[in-house]
């Protein structure tokens, strides 16, 4: 599948240029109620724990019917603006390995397994990874980072 190959690329491309960021960079907000690069990265740290969660469950269940989650909540609780970036880089690296040893596992036969977000249609377990895919690379583009290398598959929800 395209979107695994297109993970693996993520994570080898995009971690360095995460880390050149200087820091003003990092910490500061374009409006007073938008969110700074260390909070953008911090959702897309909550966004990769709920994926994993939905791509294991895919797998395990039959039709599992997952939450959402409050995005600006999320960010809020964990303080994301005053945590160190190089911290949250690495963190980002390893649920993203994680995220994407749990996609390696999935079956060709099971990517067409459904599941439901809050109070979604039934969506393929495909859909929910090419989804999280295209939303992480619109963050990453938001924060600065180029991802021409890593086009995304489908339009994001979170």
């Amino acid at each position: 599948m395209r979107a695994l190959g297109s993970l693996r690329d993520l994570l080898q491309n995009v971690p360095h240029r995460l880390e050149k960021l200087s820091l003003d960079k990092v910490e500061s907000r374009r409006a007073p109620s938008a969110w700074s690069a260390k909070e953008e990265l911090g959702h897309l740290l909550d966004s990769a724990a709920n994926n994993h969660q939905r791509i294991v469950r895919a797998q395990l269940e039959d039709q599992p019917a997952m939450p959402g989650y409050e995005q600006n909540g999320w960010v809020a609780v964990h303080g994301y603006q005053r945590r160190d970036w190089t911290e949250l880089v690495g963190l980002w690296r390893a649920l993203n390995r994680q995220l994407l040893a749990a996609a390696e596992a999935v079956p060709a036969s099971a990517w067409s397994r459904t599941l439901t977000i809050k109070d979604s249609a039934p969506l393929t377990l495909q859909f929910v990874f090419e989804d999280y895919i295209a939303h992480m690379v619109h963050h990453l583009q938001h924060i600065g980072i180029a991802t021409d290398d890593n086009p995304p598959n489908a339009t994001s929800a979170g």
